[in-house]
């Protein structure tokens, strides 16, 4: 199952706490065919019914059915710069 470094942990609930509708929710992650494929993420109030749903430390992330394929046993790191972007990386687990 996917897993969240500290640093996507703390972008995730930054992203989802400036949402106000999204409270309870999380970022989901859909539309990926491949590991090498782009991934779409969005903020969104709850999970879609057949959506896996990863937890750590008070953020949640949602992988729709391809993207919880894809990245079963990868990690999602994150990097904010000083402007407050984020990006996020898929890397394997170690």
């Amino acid at each position: 199952m996917l897993t969240l470094t500290e640093e996507a942990t703390t972008a995730v609930k930054t992203i989802t706490a400036q949402f106000p509708d999204a409270a309870q929710g999380g970022v989901r992650i859909a539309g990926a065919g491949s590991p090498e494929s782009q991934f779409a993420l969005s903020v969104v109030g709850a999970p879609e019914p057949a959506d896996t749903v990863v937890e750590n430390a008070g953020a949640r992330v949602f992988l729709d059915t391809d993207a919880a394929v894809v990245l079963d046993d990868r990690v999602l790191d994150a990097q904010i710069d000083p402007q407050g972007s984020v990006q996020f990386a898929v890397t394997n687990a170690a």
